[in-house]
């Protein structure tokens, strides 16, 4: 299992307390856990479980849909300086948050972006078919994750998503999704007792082939149709 912050180098310590110390004084709604003690479990911890994930570990490309302020991007890219990490966040105020929390940590290798998903993976844009893998932490079901993953993730990539308790009927959508959206669920690793939640699961899900014709879907689409 990952040692969690332990991990880091004195570096990266220093970096990610930098962004725990701007979050404490962040004014604008952001995040729920703002207290920085509670910050290095609840959001650097919880994060850098995603490296038991060993082809995120390994990922050159990645990008983080709906990034909220930063986690698990910031971290992973913290702990992983030779990968290159996009923030995907549609809501102004958390990129703004975001940019500053780059800015002040010196994350040379973390950019974010200020749009939803859909339009960064349609076919004339850039992010299409472009990431090694896609992490996603409390955004919304497996079958919805799976569904904006699919058109960010090269062939073999992978989605890794932070989620709380099991749901068998969310993990059986996610499986009746799976041909349709060309991302087979692949594993389930409990990481309850390193991260912020004593239930916390990370799935994986691999992308089996091309990205299908039909997604992305229109932006907000994959969560109120989800598929499966």
């Amino acid at each position: 299992m990952s040692a969690g912050p332990a991990s880091l180098d004195p570096g990266g310590r220093a970096a990610l307390g930098r962004v725990l110390d701007l979050l404490a004084t962040e004014r604008a709604s952001v995040s729920s856990v703002v207290d920085t003690d509670r910050g290095w479990k609840v959001h650097v911890a919880d994060s850098l479980t995603g490296l038991d994930v060993a082809d995120l570990r390994q990922a050159g490309r990645i990008a983080d849909v709906g990034a909220g302020a930063g986690f698990p991007g910031l971290p992973l890219a913290v702990a992983m300086p030779s990968a290159r990490v996009d923030l995907i966040e549609s809501v102004g105020r958390k990129c703004e948050f975001i940019e500053r929390a780059i800015g002040v940590a010196g994350i040379a290798n973390a950019r974010v972006l200020n749009l939803r998903s859909e339009e960064w993976a349609t076919e004339a844009a850039e992010g299409r078919e472009a990431y090694d893998a896609v992490t996603a932490r409390a955004v919304g079901r497996l079958s919805t994750l799976a569904e904006l993953a699919s058109p960010l993730l090269r062939d073999g990539g992978v989605l890794v998503a932070w989620k709380g308790r099991r749901d068998e009927e969310e993990e059986r959508q996610a499986e009746r999704a799976a041909a349709a959206l060309a991302m087979r669920p692949e594993a389930v690793l409990d990481v309850g007792p390193y991260a912020g939640s004593r239930n916390r699961h990370l799935h994986v899900l691999r992308k089996t082939g091309p990205t299908p014709n039909d997604l992305p879907r229109r932006p907000g689409i994959a969560k109120k149709r989800p598929r499966g």
